[in-house]
């Protein structure tokens, strides 16, 4: 059987490349949905074979625009089918995608450029042009720019500027004369050819273009489907970047492979009405999600009436004691099951309603550690959620977590095809048909991270447990280090729990080589505001609320938490927090304090906020400082505050408090 682009559809076991396997699902799912997306409140969708047209179209207008094959072409905006078909589109032609963050900043945008070569940039729309125009001039590579939704374009140069339908017409236009140039690019693809790049996020230092191949994407697809059994079925909503690798896997990897649904949200401010609406049976997403929805979820709780209250947490008991066992099918007595059905009746159905999650049968999340108290309310509500460990050079899977072998204190056992060895340090290596071919021009990094027998260090520390093999992810190795006293230093296990708190956006701890632990801790303006509003407590602004007395006491009820509750951890009870200070801003990408996957970028905090770190350890009460900020617009501007510096309850080592039992 042929498609439009005339090659015969190959079997699954013979599919060498994305596009033969959009050609495979053309013949297989021809008529089925492939892609929806919400614009001006109504949904739209394209089948297989009509997103192929489109895509074949797309491909002959590129190469009568002479896109070469091994040419890099840019493309940015938000999820949107039309940016996905790019993706296939360039891959067919015999060239590269290199799918850019939308909210990067424009230096960031131009050494993705500029590194990679790119020739041509695929648009979203007015703001990722203009990014791209303030940068055309230090562009040397850089032929044409082409953009998708032409509001505010009307009056722009067009000398190299195109809209994307006008290059798909002259591609239809020209079918006839490279149509056999295209059949013959698509035909040379293979499992070694290029299929993706994408920039790491720069946790340490300038962003690396990790290359994936057809092999890394297909094979690890087809694993990890399987792994959870993902069909042509289920429907997924493409909201994360399109930069994040994650996102290529689920919406274009898994996608291709399964011959599932990607439907795509008409804005950020209607994702949560378009879940509700889309109902997806697969869903990803990172902890700060699922703790921003529990947020929302106990804000509405604590304005309901005091019936509504009672039954949620008379039913919400019941669920996290018998949730999780009915979920693994393990026994639950007669009288619990028939009172958790009645709980999924008034409480657990309509609450999985109201965050999009009624149909979901396969749910997880990664990139941070995700609180267990979080964890477990959405297990005890019926949702399979479940984490997995991944990376950029891995074709995101590392780890998975089988069902009936969840747990909120491990990220899984290796997925399918995936060795895994601990290091004589501790760090996590692991090797796999995901792992990537190379760093773009990068050659001495590549060797760094990959050796000659493919095994990949990734920068954590962590340990396989004997017994069931599942890994346990401890910190960053680089991260992971010795307080003064011999202690065992371990930041991100301790920012993790004191992000646990819905109070608490974010929080960074310092210690390493010190004779103590001191942090900074984000509020979440959401959380606090709600609770300042509640008791009538008036704020001008986010500065103002952190430094207010009562929020102060709150983070330093939870910071001794938290400490109670390392103390009875013999390894890191040298981790408790004496001291911290709630930041007067929140750290933010566009200023540099973090990656735009909300990694903390530590070296950046601990030069920009010196004077902060010294005042925490100088014994200070308080101190003034003054902070650059970038505003929406691009504007620079300074925060000036004074703040409060708390101490913290400790604990001795060994106890074990209430809090911990």
């Amino acid at each position: 059987m042929t498609h439009q682009g005339g090659a015969a559809a190959p079997d699954s076991s013979d599919v060498r490349s994305v596009p033969a396997l959009l050609a495979r699902n053309v013949a297989r799912f021809g008529g089925k949905p492939a892609y929806r997306e919400k614009e001006f409140g109504i949904w739209q969708s394209w089948t297989w074979s009509e997103a192929a047209a489109e895509i074949e179209a797309l491909a002959l207008g590129l190469l009568s625009m002479g896109l070469g094959v091994g040419e890099h072409v840019a493309i940015s905006g938000r999820n949107r089918p039309a940016l996905y078909w790019a993706m296939v589109a360039v891959q067919r032609c015999g060239a590269v995608p290199v799918p850019l963050y939308q909210d990067a900043a424009a230096d960031e945008i131009a050494y993705a450029l500029e590194h990679c070569g790119a020739v041509f940039v695929i648009a979203g729309d007015q703001e990722q042009v203009d990014k791209v125009a303030e940068l055309r001039e230090g562009l040397s590579g850089l032929r044409h720019t082409f953009y998708l939704d032409p509001r505010g374009m009307r009056h722009y140069d067009h000398t190299a500027l195109t809209a994307y339908a006008e290059v798909q017409a002259a591609g239809r236009a020209a079918r006839e004369t490279l149509l056999p140039e295209l059949e013959a690019r698509t035909a040379a693809l293979g499992p070694d050819s290029t299929c993706v790049m994408l920039y790491t996020s720069g946790t340490t230092g300038r962003p690396k273009g990790v290359v994936l191949s057809n092999r890394n994407i297909i094979e690890t697809a087809r694993n990890s489907a399987e792994f959870d059994g993902l069909g042509a079925s289920d429907e997924v909503l493409a909201y994360l970047p399109m930069a994040w690798v994650g996102d290529f896997i689920f919406s274009i990897g898994q996608a291709y492979w399964t011959g599932f649904c990607v439907n795509c949200p008409e804005s950020a401010d209607t994702m949560m009405t378009d879940l509700r609406e889309i109902g997806p049976t697969y869903y990803f997403a990172p902890p700060r999600v699922f703790e921003t929805q529990l947020t929302s979820v106990m804000i509405r709780m604590e304005d309901a009436g005091r019936l509504k209250r009672w039954l949620f947490d008379r039913f919400m008991a019941l669920a996290r004691r018998v949730g999780p066992a009915l979920l693994d099918s393990r026994p639950v007595g007669l009288w619990d099951r028939l009172l958790y059905r009645l709980g999924d009746l008034v409480i657990y159905g309509p609450l999985k309603n109201t965050l999009g999650f009624s149909r979901v049968r396969v749910g997880y999340t990664a990139g941070e550690a995700i609180g267990p108290e979080i964890f477990d309310f959405y297990r005890a509500l019926g949702i399979n959620l479940k984490q997995l460990y991944g990376q950029t050079e891995a074709s995101v899977f590392i780890t998975q977590q089988p069902d009936g072998e969840v747990r909120s204190d491990t990220v899984g056992v290796p997925s399918p095809g995936v060795e895994l060895r601990i290091g004589e340090n501790g760090e996590v290596y692991y090797r796999s048909p995901g792992v990537f071919v190379e760093y773009y021009k990068n050659a001495e990094s590549t060797a760094k991270t990959k050796d000659a027998e493919g095994w990949v260090a990734t920068g954590d520390a962590g340990f396989i447990e004997a017994e069931s093999g599942h890994l346990r992810i401890i910190d960053r190795a680089k991260d992971v280090g010795k307080m003064a006293d011999g202690h065992l230093f371990a930041p991100k296990y301790v920012e993790n729990k004191l992000k646990f708190y819905p109070n608490i956006l974010e929080a960074v701890v310092f210690g390493a080589n010190r004779d103590r632990c001191c942090a900074f801790v984000n509020i979440d303006l959401t959380a606090v505001g709600n609770w300042a509003e509640r008791n009538n407590i008036a704020y001008a602004s986010y500065q103002e609320l952190s430094q207010h007395p009562q929020v102060l006491a709150t983070i330093g009820a939870h910071v001794a938490e938290v400490n109670r509750d390392l103390a009875a951890d013999p390894m890191l009870a040298g981790c408790q927090v004496h001291r911290f200070l709630v930041l007067h801003k929140e750290l933010d990408a566009d200023d540099g304090e973090m990656t735009r996957t909300r990694k903390v970028r530590r070296g950046v905090i601990g030069e920009k906020y010196a004077d902060l770190i010294a005042a925490l350890y100088g014994g200070k009460d308080e101190i003034y400082t003054e902070t650059e900020v970038t505003y929406e617009d691009g504007r620079k501007g300074k925060i000036r505050a004074t703040l409060k510096i708390q101490n913290a309850e400790v604990v001795p080592a060994g106890t074990r408090a209430m809090a911990a039992e």
